[in-house]
């Protein structure tokens, strides 16, 4: 009997152990958080805000009184919806841009957003809108299409930055994936471009067909004064070897008249009768015939 006595005490305080030290599981993990270096968290009293961790670690708070509210402390990205706005033009285009940001001031954060994150986003969604029409007005498309759009970007992401503090935000960048001109807009500058394209064109040809003609001109001049020159060089050649033909003529006439004579007869004979059908009508005994009757040439 006392056997059964000191089982059943010992069954009991086995049972009591184990209900102490659940009791002690529960109470300490309802007096502790822990804060993830992915995090930042708020530590409230009674819904009154008492501390903000952005470190990571283990935290202590009372249980029933402090509650504790987490935010993603990450570099997060918020891609807007494409919007419409006006160039300095006044011609609209669609402007479709993505947000960089986190959140750098947990406290700040939920006081602005009353503690709901889509309020926060949706007035940094606002604050960037704003930022960006404003600059998007003070631009042609031109600029916006094709010219220095980082330094756009630049400008918005450092205003945004001032606007955002308020709301514990830091905006890392902002940045314009695209940038459409709607149908009627695009018909339009489409056009224009042709039309300007055709006018460079059209300059081109007009510079190009000048510059040929003057080319030319100046070849032709180039090419007569080269002529002129090989004439005159030709004329002058030529008129050497006429004297020196001359030379030689009359050296070789004064050596043996008679062979000289015979040898320009015979010569002139044969560029006369050239054909067959070559006539010639002259009297037989002119001095043309001379070496026809006699071989020495005496009538």
């Amino acid at each position: 009997m006392v056997l059964i006595q000191e089982r059943g005490i010992y069954t009991m305080n086995n049972r009591n152990i184990f209900s102490i030290i659940l009791v002690l599981i529960v109470v300490i993990s309802s007096s502790t958080f822990i804060v993830d270096e992915r995090e930042v968290a708020i530590k409230f009293r009674l819904g009154e805000i008492v501390k903000t961790y952005q470190e990571p670690g283990l935290y202590f708070m009372i249980p029933f009184v402090n509650n504790v509210k987490r935010y993603d402390s990450r570099l997060l990205t918020m891609d807007s919806k494409p919007e419409q706005f006006l160039t300095s033009e006044k011609k609209n285009v669609i402007v479709d841009s993505f947000v960089k940001w986190r959140i750098t001031g947990p406290e700040n954060f939920y006081r602005s957003s009353k503690g709901d994150e889509r309020i926060g986003i949706n007035r940094l969604s606002q604050i960037i809108n704003d930022l960006t029409k404003s600059e998007f007005s003070k631009r042609t498309i031109n600029d916006v299409v094709s010219g220095d759009r980082a330094a756009l970007m630049q400008i918005v992401t450092t205003e945004a930055n001032k606007a955002s503090k308020a709301l514990g935000i830091t905006v890392v960048d902002v940045r314009v994936k695209k940038v459409d001109l709607p149908d009627e807009v695009s018909n339009s500058v489409y056009a224009r471009m042709v039309k300007e394209r055709a006018t460079v064109a059209k300059t081109f040809r007009s510079e190009g067909k000048e510059e040929a003609q003057g080319i030319t001109a100046l070849a032709e001049r180039e090419s007569e004064t080269i002529i002129a020159e090989a004439y005159k060089t030709s004329q002058d050649i030529k008129g050497q070897g006429d004297a020196i033909s001359t030379e030689v003529f009359a050296k070789a006439y004064n050596m043996d008249p008679e062979f000289y004579s015979f040898y320009r007869s015979l010569a002139a004979y044969k560029e006369t009768f050239n054909a067959k059908q070559d006539v010639l009508v002259i009297q037989p005994d002119s001095d043309f015939f001379k070496y026809f009757n006699n071989s020495k040439g005496r009538k």
